[in-house]
């Protein structure tokens, strides 16, 4: 957000998107259509990580990522809280409920383009409630990957031309450092 001196403009308004301009010239985006996004790190009983792939207009490939989306983007339900909008995201991606939530950090996404914040969840206990993939199109593919081997199989990924999102990489350091007091033993 600008400061208290720098007026902004909106340049334009799109459908999901507002493309500002400070006073100074400053140019970024900032959603219309939601409020925050949420990201989670789902890992399974036996230490596999629950990523998804799906085309990016942005960039044009494939991108793996964590599973992740807005939140207050559904009509009448602008005020969720972030906990719901993470917990309905990761069964609507992937098809799974899960019994432990942590909050690992929030953080900007891209703070030189957007004012958009993500919050970013770690979730266990999972259990298998439908197929996933998504919802209005979205032809999500959800991946299974052990902990001890995301490293090699992101940058596999990279060399078939897919673009890897680094937040996987941030949780699971996040959550290393959570669990490491009360989980021995869990990343090796």
């Amino acid at each position: 957000m600008a400061g208290p001196d720098d007026a902004e403009e909106t340049v334009h308004e799109g459908r999901f998107l507002s493309y500002r301009r400070t006073a100074k010239g400053w140019e970024y985006v900032t959603r219309s259509n939601a409020r925050a996004c949420v990201a989670i790190l789902a890992v399974t009983d036996d230490r596999r990580v629950v990523l998804v792939e799906q085309f990016r207009p942005p960039v044009g490939r494939r991108v793996i990522e964590l599973p992740a989306g807005l939140v207050g983007d559904i009509p009448l339900q602008e005020q969720e809280p972030l906990l719901v909008a993470a917990k309905r995201e990761l069964k609507e991606e992937t098809g799974y409920e899960a019994k432990n939530w942590t909050t690992l950090l929030e953080g900007t996404s891209s703070a030189g383009m957007t004012d958009e914040l993500v919050t970013i969840f770690y979730a266990t206990g999972l259990t298998k409630m439908t197929e996933g993939g998504g919802v209005h199109g979205e032809n999500i593919k959800v991946h299974y990957v052990h902990q001890s081997d995301i490293g090699k199989w992101c940058r596999d990924r990279q060399a078939e031309g897919m673009r890897i999102d680094f937040k996987i990489f941030a949780a699971l350091h996040l959550a290393r450092a959570v669990t490491q007091s009360t989980e021995a033993r869990l990343w090796y």
